[in-house]
């Protein structure tokens, strides 16, 4: 890369982050998620908005060499696994004893139904696949990505409500994203069938069949070892005497924990959102937060450069790289959205009631689980670049997961304004006040060579 070219990046990276934070600090002002101010401001920077009015001579500011675009590509994944590493660190309980029942009744329930009733609807010749199916012709393939789009939950998009939220430190944030973190492993498992059929005239093919059996092994040995395993041995590298990485440098030592358990899952094709936030769960202790004290200080500097910088330019992209011109139709939009969003609703709050929530924990877990921000987005990527869908539902999918992830924080912010409990059972868990950036611990005590 150039001289002038890193300038020209380095310019594009200020002009996002000034957008991203301007807009985002308004739409917090207006009452609405931070994170949709950021959108917005990527999407107003991006070619279909902002174009038609940015003069000639800085139209060069928003088309990127393939350099830039593989530097801007590194730091929308560094946003991203940062995001999901500081939410690990965080989260607390996941997949803890008090939560397993409720977390299996939600996935179970929900996708259940969910996927039963769309593929039923699908089978039955209710559905217009072929109005939504694309070049590859797959209508199979459509009929598993719908189901997908109905049930898949954004975890980076709720894990940035809930950090801008301060509440992070709930059990309600627990079962949310141990639910998610489950649910979105079945069902990008289900992607993975969807796109392989894409290419093969029939799922017996078996070479499809052995890449999709690899995928879900290694993936769900991944996530088992992250939650048994991992916690372990990092509290045992973090205690040795000759860790004179962790001495010299403890955000160094963390920042090397993350990179290198993402390097492991791409290595064995795990998404690596899953292993950023189970990287970040393991580094403090895994259930029991034991090691969460001793790494408070570093991970708090961690945490506010994360949310100062790179996860504002995340959100900042997924908005910018955001295509409106995709044969557009307003009534896909508006059938899928309402469609959608009502089974989501109705399937999630009977999950809710026989996990045995009531009245406003059902509707704050219905409305938090429907956000599907970031992976609704990833998920019609994808479907699109592979030829599953075509045009006018990949647009449909887009806006309904912005929409769904704006819905679910404004919810939660009117919840938290009300006084109201996230979780009846827990009523003494309330937001942390706007000083404190990151749940308490139990005690301040840094690790060895705590200078950050």
């Amino acid at each position: 890369m150039s001289g002038a070219e890193f300038g020209l990046l380095t310019l594009t990276l200020a002009v996002l982050l000034i957008a991203a934070h301007g807009f985002g600090h308004l739409s917090e002002r207006l009452g609405q998620p931070r994170l949709a101010g950021e959108i917005l401001a990527g999407v107003l920077l991006g070619p279909f908005l902002l174009k038609p009015f940015v003069p000639e001579a800085f139209a060069h500011l928003f088309q990127f060499s393939p350099k830039a675009d593989t530097a801007l590509g590194f730091i929308y994944q560094l946003g991203l696994i940062l995001l999901m590493f500081c939410s690990g660190t965080a989260a607390r309980r996941i997949l803890a004893k008090e939560n397993r029942r409720q977390t299996y009744t939600l996935i179970g329930v929900a996708d259940v139904a969910n996927f039963a009733l769309v593929l039923t609807l699908g089978f039955s010749g209710l559905l217009p696949l072929a109005a939504l199916t694309g070049p590859a012709g797959q209508e199979m393939s459509t009929l598993l990505v719908l189901a997908i789009a109905v049930a898949v939950t954004s975890i980076p998009v709720i894990s940035r409500i809930f950090w801008d939220l301060r509440i992070m430190h709930t059990r309600f944030v627990s079962l949310i994203l141990g639910s998610a973190v489950l649910e979105d492993i079945a069902l990008w498992t289900v992607l993975a069938v969807a796109t392989a059929l894409a290419k093969s005239a029939t799922l017996a093919n078996e070479h499809v069949v052995g890449t999709v059996t690899e995928h879900v092994a290694a993936t769900f040995a991944f996530v088992l070892f992250s939650l048994v395993a991992l916690p372990r041995l990092l509290k045992r590298l973090s205690r040795a005497r000759w860790n004179l990485l962790l001495a010299a440098s403890p955000v160094g030592y963390i920042m090397i924990v993350l990179f290198a358990y993402c390097a492991a899952a791409a290595f064995l094709e795990v998404n690596l959102q899953f292993a950023a936030l189970l990287a970040g769960y393991a580094l403090v202790g895994g259930m029991d937060g034991s090691e969460r004290s001793r790494f408070a200080a570093p991970l708090d500097s961690i945490a506010k450069v994360s949310f100062g910088i790179f996860i504002p330019i995340y959100f900042a992209l997924i908005g910018y790289r955001l295509v409106f011109g995709h044969e557009f139709s307003f009534a896909v939009l508006a059938i899928f959205f309402v469609a959608s969003t009502l089974l989501s609703l109705a399937t999630s709050g009977l999950a809710a009631r026989l996990a045995g929530f009531r009245k406003l924990d059902m509707v704050n877990i219905a409305l938090t689980t429907n956000a599907r921000g970031g992976p609704g987005i990833v998920l019609a990527g994808v479907a699109y670049d592979a030829g599953i869908i075509n045009g006018a539902f990949f647009t449909a999918l887009v806006l309904t997961a912005v929409f769904t992830s704006q819905m679910a924080g404004t919810w939660l912010r009117f919840v938290l304004a009300k006084g109201w409990p996230l979780l009846s059972t827990n009523p003494e868990e309330k937001a942390l006040p706007r000083d404190e950036e990151t749940p308490p611990v139990a005690s301040p005590a840094a690790p060895r060579g705590s200078a950050v």
